[in-house]
């Protein structure tokens, strides 16, 4: 595959996957709860609890829904900061990865010389798996407390189960990640077509010495 499909594909990727994140973050239903009761052979649901990151939720079954919007930053559970923390930082370090890569791509006229695309091609593929690594530490995290509640035998409370966000996010991760893996796959194929092209060189200009 030629360097500049593989930093096509790569930014592709990595887009898709920013914006799974982004949506992921606007979504409800992080983790989700019902409350029912048997009825004949199946079970009748007749409420679920429902929580993201910014409001918990509860929808009986005339899908008519109560919701308490969490207050300000420090009165939040304290996981729950630090997966906002984590994802809206994965956020930024990928929009400083969008700007270096679309610099620095070989199908771009901006940027300088090739030395300087190169090293913001570098750059930029290492902000998307580091970008890509921070949300994804979120999502664990907040899969962490979830199933450590739900797998608790003393643990009295509701017992919640992972939502659609969290795989959504998990995806979008692993796109961005794929997506600066092929950045920095192509710039090392640059550099190893430049060094195997010096002995080449040095050999021509013995010659014509």
């Amino acid at each position: 595959m030629k360097i500049r499909a593989v930093q096509i594909w790569g930014f592709l990727l990595a887009v898709l996957g920013w914006i799974f994140v982004a949506c992921s973050m606007a979504m409800e239903g992080w983790k989700i709860s019902s409350i029912g009761g048997q009825g004949g052979s199946a079970v009748i649901k007749v409420g679920w609890y429902w929580s993201s990151l910014w409001r918990a939720c509860f929808t009986d079954s005339s899908s008519t829904s109560n919701c308490y919007d969490f207050p300000v930053l420090w009165s939040v559970e304290g996981y729950l900061q630090i997966v906002r923390a984590l994802l809206m930082s994965g956020m930024g370090v990928g929009v400083l990865a969008f700007i270096l890569s679309l610099v620095g791509m070989e199908c771009t006229y901006i940027g300088g010389k090739d030395k300087e695309k190169n090293r913001s091609v570098f750059t930029g593929g290492i902000c998307h798996v580091t970008s890509g690594m921070l949300a994804a530490s979120g999502y664990a995290l907040y899969a962490q407390h979830v199933s450590a509640e739900y797998f608790n035998p003393r643990f009295d409370g509701l017992e919640f189960e992972l939502g659609t966000p969290l795989f959504l996010g998990w995806s979008g991760c692993a796109f961005q990640i794929t997506g600066g893996i092929f950045f920095l796959v192509s710039v090392c194929r640059l550099w190893s077509q430049t060094y195997t092209n010096i002995p080449h060189s040095i050999k021509s200009a013995s010659k014509i010495l």
